[in-house]
């Protein structure tokens, strides 16, 4: 199953309908075909996916609802997904999800989301409205009407009787018959806090690649406790029971290079999603490019996992050669995400260069609030 397109109506902190899309859209050369992942015919999927905004432009927040959609494909009460309060007090939110089926099949899930205060005065969500709409790869004769389905009648549609929760999709019954799943790994809790979550064996070329001055790291389990072995070169090994002990001695770029190309392997095998906010955190430049130009390469990622980050590096969007794979987010008045090949026609101007130079309006710091913030100090010295 892989994810084409998600839009989404009704939130509250967006200012305008989200409209995210994730096959390529522009026109695709013969190098570019190295560069993506092919669905059917002369329809492609970019597997590695970047949105980029200033501070507080409401980044993570697309990811949120990235995710709140992925895990409604995988039938997930919405009230156990974690990325649920992207919803707020909606009264009424629209998402659409538009897919690739395994069965060769184009989908479409719309689901109609409202809120309620519960008992406990928390905020708890139900779906009102649901319909899936299904058609043949064979029917679609251009890009442009991948994700058409004005002239078809639903496959499914909810019934107020149907035996099931009112906070589940009625795309678990199609999931079942298909035997279909998206595999997703988000590391959106673990932006800022850097600890294994895992125990289990760690690549040797992650570590090394990491840090060459580690000979050996690995768990081992005794009596119900899990240990961890570390051992730098020409030093004695050291044996830990908490991960979090490991950052004493690993540097915080080690342990979250660790988590993400160790999880980024397993992404890659399974050709699911990996989901990163602020990919550069406690990373240097080479070591995110790296791992974007891992999902890019196709002799790597033959099954298409897709990377989907944020990031507020102009620099990262260079390593891209196309522009339909970067979203910019502004925040004017509620969160707005544009398609950079909408803002930038053409491919060969250098991304970073129109990103900082204030040609996309909304990228750079306001010029006001520097100057303001420069004579606050000036005046404080």
């Amino acid at each position: 199953m892989k994810v084409l397109r998600i839009t989404a109506q009704g939130l509250p902190l967006f200012k305008e309908a989200l409209d995210i899309s994730f096959f390529a859209q522009q026109r695709i050369a013969d190098d570019d075909k190295d560069l993506l992942h092919p669905l059917f015919s002369n329809v492609y999927v970019n597997c590695s996916n970047a949105f980029i905004g200033i501070n507080a432009a409401g980044k993570t927040s697309v990811l949120k609802v990235i995710l709140l959609a992925l895990n409604l494909l995988n039938n997930q009460p919405i009230n156990h997904i974690e990325t649920k309060e992207i919803l707020g007090d909606t009264d009424m939110a629209t998402i659409n999800t538009y897919f690739y089926s395994e069965t060769k099949e184009i989908c479409r899930l719309e689901t109609v989301i409202t809120s309620e205060k519960a008992k406990t005065e928390a905020v708890c969500y139900k779906i009102v409205k649901e319909t899936l709409w299904t058609k043949p790869q064979e029917s679609v004769t251009a890009r442009k009407n991948l994700t058409d389905f004005s002239s078809y009648e639903p496959t499914a549609v909810r019934k107020e009787e149907e035996f099931l929760s009112d906070d589940v999709s009625i795309i678990i019954a199609y999931n079942k018959k298909k035997k279909e799943r998206v595999d997703i790994v988000s590391l959106l809790s673990f932006t800022n806090i850097n600890v294994l979550p895992f125990a289990d064996e760690i690549p040797a070329e992650v570590i090394s690649f990491l840090d060459p001055t580690v000979e050996k790291l690995y768990f081992d389990k005794a009596e119900n406790k899990t240990l961890i072995h570390l051992q730098f070169k020409d030093r004695k090994e050291i044996v830990l029971n908490n991960p979090i002990d490991l950052n004493l001695y690993l540097s915080s770029g080690t342990i979250k290079g660790i988590v993400a190309f160790t999880l980024a392997k397993e992404v890659l095998k399974s050709g699911g999603y990996l989901v990163m906010d602020e990919i550069e955190n406690h990373f240097n430049k080479e070591i995110v490019s790296t791992l974007i130009r891992f999902f890019m390469d196709t002799r790597l990622n033959k099954n298409g996992g897709t990377l989907i980050f944020t990031t507020h590096y102009p620099e990262l969007l260079d390593e891209y050669d196309r522009n339909d794979s970067i979203y910019i987010i502004r925040n004017r008045n509620g969160i707005t995400a544009d398609n950079l090949a909408n803002l930038l026609k053409r491919n060969d101007i250098k991304k970073s260069e129109a990103y900082q130079s204030g040609f996309l309006e909304g990228t750079t710091p306001m010029y006001e609030s520097y100057m303001r913030l420069k004579k606050s100090i000036a005046n404080s010295i």
